[in-house]
């Protein structure tokens, strides 16, 4: 297929890892409604299900906001279900009927089977044999685990067929889910009653080593990178691959902004270079890696030439 008549690329937002205000994430979301250049919004709780009941009074107006605007809503699942309460909530989900329904354990994918459906990057597909078996029972969409090599990418993406395949580009790493909760522990309480602490970081805390390094970086049960993963030079070849639909997930700093640098670079009119010191200047908290594409530590940031090694 010729670079012309490739489909236009896509971008996703994922959905909100970290536990902001109600009203902040409300107004977050109005705002990528009105000036972001997304086509898809990921809206749901992923990591933690005491969090859902903080925002679900804004959820339909949201909802309203992001389809007026002419974005596809994509509802989330919960990476990790451990409660009959949290199950019942994930068949609410999968019974819905209305928004795609992206599933991001294999027990959520069960309740979708038959019907079109998204699988999320905390499903771990990892070769083209699990990728066949979700297909074929109706996933439409499959967005990768980020720690996935170019290499790994390129196999994928071959044996794809008419799946759609989505690729994170930008954000923090997620690199596990755990039972236990690490902000209430950090702040000597239980995890039953927690009283949300995980809200006093909005990008996640950074975790160090015995040495003071950063090397981690702790929201409530879930562990991520230190580091941001981001991908911009390698776009070119993940384009070249098939791959059009590229996932960015949120954080606090202005997403807007980024989607428009992903967008110009995607649409050829900016270059790797140029999209690279605008995301530097627009997301300082933390540096940036893409070691994971080229099957090195995923915490380095390999220069686009030395691809070719």
């Amino acid at each position: 297929m010729s670079a012309n008549s490739r489909p236009p690329a896509k971008l996703t937002l994922g959905p909100l890892l970290f536990n902001w205000p109600a009203e902040a994430r409300r107004d977050f979301y109005f705002r990528i409604a009105d000036e972001a250049p997304f086509d898809s919004v990921c809206l749901g709780e992923v990591v933690c299900s005491k969090r859902a009941p903080l925002f679900e009074r804004f959820l339909p107006a949201v909802t309203d906001r992001l389809a007026r605007a002419g974005k596809e809503v994509v509802r989330s699942t919960l990476a990790l279900v451990m409660s009959p309460l949290e199950m019942a909530e994930q068949r609410a989900i999968a019974a819905d009927g209305g928004a795609l329904v992206e599933a991001n354990d294999l027990g959520c994918a069960a309740l979708l089977q038959g019907r079109p459906h998204a699988i999320g990057p905390f499903v771990n597909v990892y070769n083209e044999g699990t990728l066949g078996v979700l297909a074929a029972r109706g996933a439409v969409r499959v967005s990768l685990p980020f720690e996935l090599s170019g290499e790994t990418l390129r196999a994928l993406a071959a044996a794809a067929g008419a799946t759609e395949l989505e690729v994170q580009v930008f954000g923090r790493v997620p690199l596990a889910v755990s039972a236990r909760c690490y902000h209430a522990r950090l702040h000597d309480l239980p995890k039953s009653a927690c009283r949300f602490v995980c809200d006093r970081d909005a990008d996640g805390l950074t975790v160090e080593t015995l040495d003071g390094a950063p090397f981690l970086a702790m929201n409530g049960t879930q562990t991520l990178s230190y580091t941001l993963g981001r991908l911009t030079g390698e776009l070119a070849e993940l384009s070249a691959l098939g791959i059009r639909r590229f996932r960015l997930s949120p954080h606090r700093i202005d997403m807007a902004a980024v989607a428009t640098a992903y967008r110009d670079l995607l649409d050829g009119r900016a270059e790797a270079a140029e999209a690279e010191a605008r995301l530097d200047r627009l997301a300082p908290f933390a540096p940036a890696a893409n070691g994971f594409w080229h099957g090195a530590e995923g915490a380095r940031r390999i220069a686009a030439a030395q691809n070719a090694e």
